[in-house]
């Protein structure tokens, strides 16, 4: 990869920062896009002086700011998206025409320049079903449009159908879908992912919040396991054209991460349960269970999840703890956060 020049959209983002690490690890020259409306500029200051890193502050719906950085790049991941589900149901218009509008606008300038493409989608394709494990080609389940949870599982089914009706025209693309991928960078105040919700929670001798009986169930991924599956879906040829669960098959329920965060932050809080209709309103819909079937990526990508839970969150508990629980926006709590 090291002639490789590559494009990063939503870059300065929890999964996107560490990808750029990845990629600049590998020998690839990168340049990193964010809006900064949930990325941030600390997760990738670390980068800044590094003659193969750029960061540009933008929008991908912004075509003219788009095209010649698309243009002078080999590949393209498009990770830029509205992420949480608190997000997701506070504004569901423009979680659907961010994530809609920037993937057409990549894929039709990567076309016209004949850009490989690499497209993070979600586990949220597969809905409510109860086929577990999830096969990246079982049918999906979804609730009403009424719900407006579904609406992000929808746009990012959608966004996947235009990635392979590109592909189906010549366009170089691949697919994956990412699992409760988890690790240090991620939102101290947990919008988009009960690991930092709880361990924000347990530093802070607060209870934990676990919604319903806490018995449904998520495989938690390391974000370096996110990274080295994403790594491959985007430069492997056995990748065009596919879809690919990456993701732990390790599962947890959410009560047993409560417990083990507690454990590993020997923290003295306690669980305490939250009805979902009171953290998302009376027509929010569960899922039960979530679980990828990674059989695919093994075969095609040799990709595996190795990191075990306790591990991951170890790691993540370490950073949390250089941050103080909080948003990384002063020179003295960055450098703490690039020590752990």
């Amino acid at each position: 990869m090291a002639a490789m020049k590559v494009l990063i959209t939503g870059g300065a983002g929890f999964i996107g920062s560490h990808l750029a690490d990845g990629l600049l690890h590998e020998g690839a020259a990168v340049t990193v896009i964010d809006n900064l409306s949930t990325g941030r500029r600390t997760n990738v200051e670390h980068n800044l002086g590094s003659a193969r890193f750029r960061f540009v502050e933008g929008n991908v719906l912004d075509r003219e700011v788009m095209e010649p950085l698309i243009q002078e790049h080999d590949l393209v991941c498009h990770l830029a998206a509205i992420v949480g589900v608190l997000r997701v149901l506070a504004d569901p218009l423009q979680s659907i025409l961010q994530s809609i509008g920037g993937t057409e606008t990549v894929l039709a300038l990567a076309r016209k320049y004949s850009r490989r493409v690499l497209f993070a989608s979600s586990s949220e394709v597969y809905g409510k079903s109860a086929r577990v494990p999830f096969s990246e080609d079982d049918d999906r389940l979804l609730g009403s449009t009424r719900i407006a949870r579904w609406s992000y599982a929808t746009a990012k089914a959608l966004d996947e159908h235009l990635c392979l009706a590109y592909y189906a025209q010549g366009l170089p693309v691949s697919i994956v879908r990412y699992f409760n991928a988890y690790g240090p960078r991620m939102d101290p105040r947990g919008y988009a992912s009960v690991v930092a919700t709880f361990i924000g929670q347990a530093l802070a001798n607060q209870p934990l919040t676990v919604h319903h009986d806490g018995q449904q169930t998520r495989c938690f991924t390391y974000v370096g396991d996110t990274v080295r599956g994403t790594i491959l879906a985007a430069t492997r040829d056995e990748a065009l054209g596919e879809v690919f669960n990456i993701g732990s098959e390790e599962e947890t329920s959410v009560l047993q991460l409560a417990q083990l965060v507690l454990q590993l932050t020997g923290s003295v809080a306690q669980p305490t349960f939250v009805p979902y209709s009171e953290a998302f309103g009376a027509s929010f819909e569960a899922v039960p269970r979530r679980v990828p079937d990674t059989n695919k990526a093994a075969r095609l990508l040799g990709f595996r999840a190795t990191v075990p839970l306790e591990q991951g969150l170890r790691e993540t508990i370490a950073w949390f703890r250089g941050c103080s629980g909080q948003r990384c926006d002063t020179t003295e709590e960055t450098d703490r956060c690039k020590r752990n």
